[in-house]
């Protein structure tokens, strides 16, 4: 939405290759006018596809979808390691390609399930206050943590001289360029990517997303497309709120409407009218807010 104020909601973009999510956040926010942005979970510079950007006040509400699940369409290099595990880094071993593609898909069904993926070392993680990749760029590996992932689906797009293509439904957390090292392993002769482009994030698809071309090409329109701030929480139950209490609960009070979910959880709170308060708690039959949306206990200009 745009309003007095600025822009606010979500721009779906279209990540070109070569560009940081920063770069690209930055250029978009340029474009379109907006004061404040941020992005929602990182795609490397090689990567292409959905980059759900949040601005103004929809940066208050970035983290629903950075915890969101995302979709990825890949392609492997079969036989063909590099020390990042992507094109970015230097070929380090080659090796035949496996070419079975009965073997491939037998491989790729052991990936489905919730496991363990060890983080790789070219990434932006912490570890004893420096980021990953500062340690590999100083060419020291230092112990990582697994961590606990779950690939909801992995299945074979296309498989042609040497070159695997697969789509895969993840957990938030899933190193995509670890899972190809990893089925490469799995196969014996060893995988990187060559390309990765994120098709999904939570409940927004590539194909409604903008490329940095259009959006200059028609800021305006860009702008129109904004997607509202409530788009980043449509995962959480939905409460309606009173006036009186709309009022309380944008004003940082607790309250305790009716319809209040059983169990503790967060919600999102709306006023009369379907306007978006902000996100609350549920603790014993009482929503305490939590994330509220600036002015959202009165109507907002469209």
């Amino acid at each position: 939405m745009t309003g007095r104020a600025g822009c606010h909601g979500v721009l779906l973009l279209d990540k070109p290759a070569g560009y940081s999510s920063t770069r690209a956040l930055a250029r978009a926010r340029r474009l379109i006018g907006a004061e404040k942005g941020g992005h929602t979970g990182t795609l490397d510079p090689f990567a292409t596809g959905l980059l759900p950007l949040v601005m103004g006040e929809a940066t208050k509400f970035s983290r629903f979808l950075i915890d969101a699940r995302k979709a990825y369409d890949a392609v492997l290099a079969l036989g063909v390691e590099t020390s990042t595990g992507d094109p970015e880094g230097e070929v380090t071993a080659r090796r035949a390609p496996v070419t079975d593609a009965a073997r491939i898909d037998q491989v790729l069904a052991a990936f489905v399930g919730v496991q363990d993926q060890i983080p790789p070392m070219h990434s932006a993680l912490h570890v004893n206050g420096k980021r990953l990749y500062e340690y590999a760029r100083a060419g020291e590996e230092v112990a990582r943590s697994p961590r606990r992932i779950e690939i909801a689906s992995l299945r074979r797009l296309s498989l042609k001289e040497g070159e695997l293509g697969i789509a895969v439904d993840c957990s938030k957390g899933t190193y995509v360029r670890t899972l190809a090292m990893d089925i490469g392993r799995a196969l014996g002769c060893g995988a990187s990517l060559t390309a990765l482009r994120r098709t999904g994030a939570g409940p927004f698809r590539l194909e409604a997303a903008l490329t940095l071309e259009a959006i200059e090409a028609d800021p305006a329109a860009a702008r129109g497309r904004l997607l509202p701030p409530e788009a980043l929480v449509a995962g959480l139950p939905r409460v309606e709120a009173g006036a009186d209490d709309a009022r309380r609960f944008g004003h940082g009070q607790a309250i305790a409407p009716e319809g209040v979910p059983d169990g503790a959880g967060e919600v999102a709170l709306f006023a009369p009218g379907g306007h978006f308060l902000g996100v609350g708690r549920v603790e014993a039959g009482r929503i305490a807010p939590l994330r509220l949306l600036a002015g959202g206990d009165a109507p907002r200009s469209p």
